[in-house]
């Protein structure tokens, strides 16, 4: 039995309370006075020093303590929050994650460096919001000054019915209180149900508490700040004779109430308990009952997530994988036998290894939301970099797509962003000259179209210049001069090895990397690129990315003697071609369908069968994007289940196929790259058209 590690656990933990930090602060750059979102910051931040203190993470804890520091001055208005603290506490988030990740290693000055960051970034904001303090105060006495600091609050707060077996000590949080002044402290015991109805590990106890201290309210709240989103908290400051009033009640000790309203009737003794002057007549047991109610449906809530190893869940798909293959020779063999049972069973077997691989699939697809959200750092870094006003727009966050897919498309798509960011939008002095707004426009959008998800980056900027790529291209040789190209050949030339038109080499771009590793990424997805451009309204990359990696619907067919998958969700529509139909298009290669012309590939020719066509073959139309192709076939099988095997490295050369499958009687299907497939066909009609 495997045991979790512990400081694993908080290393994951953590880097969930970072990327909420960092959601925080970037939200606060939009909002800089959203008292909220502050202190959701200033709670991320006091949890992982928290934590890390707590699992001997002493330096993490340490220099997170000083950007806890920085955050609390703003929630007590001490100083404002300024764009020049939120870039401070983001690069020191960096370093945070540095220290959670090697504790151990040398990490230079960093530290102290960021620090000097951080209190300039508050030194500049509190002396300008401590100008009007420097001006000279009339002379008061210090005990007059000290009273008037002194105030007495009148606290009122009850916990979730589950949240001391949840971990959560109320006398802990009373001891806190203790430690803030004078405090009277009174339980309310009105709420406990009849001994049969008595659940022993629910709280029924509610508190009022009479507090007399220097400190603000703030102060209180800190005390509730880990369970502050589940329990009822009332705070109200009191003075004069009701203040003296409140704190010459006798204080009720807690201790002494757990154990004796459990025989006699528990209402009988609330009396014995005098309530606070002024509070309002208690009607807590509905309350508190339908409180409990609530607790058991959030802790129901909670116990539905569990956290797995994503290796896990990889392990788990190759077994279904493993089940999917394994009852389609079930199937097969039951199919060719005369006994019953055995195809009851066989039918059995394939609903619920249906059912499970679909289950499976679902547990490994994440919603967009977990890639985008990424962005927002980098796009707030560029803008502060490029000194261009840029805001950024996402789209349909909650499209799922494969784990998988998700982890190696974030290189891709921090490659176009730049990209988009460097090179299509201009400085604001440009756009402002162009008619535009001063700021710049980048969108993500991702949507589902059948088996495939389409994820966009656009913007709005100075779009494509044809005509440097076109030079650029010529000058690298990658099109000889003059070569006629269709608008879509042209700017996809922008993804070729090396290719780049920046005028000089900067941090952000220039040496023609990027856009090659996007397009060698999205080919080993077995996806497609769509580009678009207008000149002066902005550009648009599209990824046509499979769903997932693993499990496919896909189309099997025959060519001469062997079998091939075409993935279903590239299947427009299959038609029959004769062999007279198939004689006469010789040369040509082109079909009629709904009066436009579609080239077609023989794959029998393609791939060198060495066998006669059968009299009566099948066009199957493939699509991606708005390109069309017909692949000809012999026959169509149908419908396949298709699990797939990634080839082996030396056959990495071969483009034409993007793995294969195991079929129902053990013999191996290749799976056909419909993307290649497509830029063949329409490469093929390209040359045809020139030559005609």
């Amino acid at each position: 039995m495997s045991s979790l590690d512990p400081v694993a656990v908080f290393r994951t933990e953590a880097a969930e309370c970072l990327e909420a930090i960092e959601t925080g602060l970037l939200d606060l750059t939009h909002k800089l006075d959203d008292k909220d979102v502050v202190d959701a910051v200033f709670r991320g931040l006091h949890t992982l020093k928290g934590s890390g203190s707590m699992f001997g993470f002493d330096a993490l804890a340490a220099f997170t303590h000083h950007c806890e520091t920085a955050f609390d001055r703003v929630r007590k208005g001490e100083v404002p929050a300024t764009a020049e603290l939120v870039a401070a506490v983001l690069a020191a988030q960096d370093h945070m994650r540095a220290l959670v990740d090697r504790p151990d290693a040398d990490h230079g000055d960093t530290g102290q460096r960021l620090l000097a960051q951080l209190q300039a970034a508050v030194g500049e904001s509190s002396g300008g919001a401590a100008a009007p303090a420097a001006q000279p105060a009339p002379v008061a006495a210090p005990a007059a000054a000290a009273a008037a600091k002194t105030t007495t609050w009148r606290i009122r707060f009850s916990l979730p019915a589950n949240s001391m077996a949840n971990g959560t000590n109320p006398l802990g949080l009373l001891d806190e209180l203790r430690d803030l002044g004078e405090c009277s402290v009174k339980a309310n015991l009105s709420a406990i149900p009849v001994l049969d109805e008595m659940v022993p590990t629910d709280l029924y106890v509610t508190w009022d508490v009479v507090l007399t201290s220097t400190q603000d309210r703030s102060a209180i709240d800190d005390v509730f700040i880990f369970v502050m989103d589940d329990m009822e908290l009332e705070v109200e400051e009191i003075a004069g004779p009701v203040a003296e009033e409140a704190k010459a009640e006798p204080v009720a000790v807690v201790a002494e109430v757990k154990a004796e309203p459990v025989v006699a009737a528990p209402v009988a003794a609330a009396p014995a308990v005098p309530a606070v002057p002024e509070f309002k007549p208690v009607e807590a047991v509905p309350a508190k009952r339908e409180s409990a109610a609530q607790a058991d449906q959030r802790q129901a809530k909670a116990a539905e997530n569990v956290r797995v190893p994503a290796e896990r869940l990889d392990e788990l798909m190759d077994r279904v994988g493993e089940l999917v293959i394994a009852q389609s020779r079930l199937s097969q063999l039951a199919s060719a036998s005369a006994d019953i049972a055995l195809r009851s069973v066989s039918e059995e077997i394939e609903r619920l290894s249906g059912e499970l691989r679909d289950t499976m699939m679902v547990l490994r697809m994440v919603p967009v939301a977990t890639l985008f959200s990424r962005f927002r750092r980098l796009v707030h870094d560029l803008a502060r970099e490029t000194g261009k006003v840029i805001e950024l727009v996402t789209e349909g966050e909650s499209t799922e797509v494969d784990k998988t897919v998700i982890e190696r498309l974030a290189d891709p798509l921090v490659h176009l962003v730049r990209n988009s960011i460097d090179h299509g939008l201009e400085t604001p002095a440009e756009r402002l000259a162009a008619g535009k707004s001063e700021a710049g426009t980048v969108t993500l959008s991702a949507r589902q179209a059948g088996g495939e998800v389409i994820i966009s980056i656009k913007d709005d900027g100075r779009g494509i210049n044809r005509d440097r790529v076109r030079v650029k291209a010529e000058s690298s040789g990658l099109i000889a001069p003059g070569q006629p190209l269709t608008d879509s050949e042209l700017l996809q030339l922008i993804f070729a090895p090396g290719f780049s038109t920046a005028a000089a080499i900067t941090n952000l771009s220039g040496r023609g990397v990027g856009m090659d590793v996007v397009k060698k990424t999205v080919e080993a997805l077995r996806g497609a690129i769509d580009i678009t451009s207008l000149n002066g309204q902005g550009s648009e990359v599209s990824l046509r990315i499979p769903l997932t990696l693993a499990i496919i619907d896909g189309l099997l067919v025959r060519v001469g003697n062997g079998s091939y998958v075409i993935p279903l969700s590239a299947v427009e529509e299959c038609l029959e071609l004769s062999l007279e139909e198939d004689l006469r298009s010789r040369g040509r290669s082109f079909i009629s369908l709904r009066d436009s012309l579609v080239p077609f590939l023989r794959l029998r020719d393609l791939f060198r069968t060495g066998t006669k066509p059968d009299v009566h073959q099948k066009v199957v139309v493939i699509s991606t994007g708005t390109e069309r192709v017909g692949l000809v076939v012999d026959q169509i099988i149908g419908d396949h289940q298709t699990v797939i095997k990634s080839m082996s490295k030396l056959h990495n050369d071969v483009s034409t196929f993007s793995g294969a499958t195991i079929l129902g009687d053990g013999s191996v299907a290749l799976i056909l790259d419909v993307g290649h497939l497509v830029a063949a066909g329409q490469q093929q009609e390209t040359q045809m058209r020139v030559a005609g």
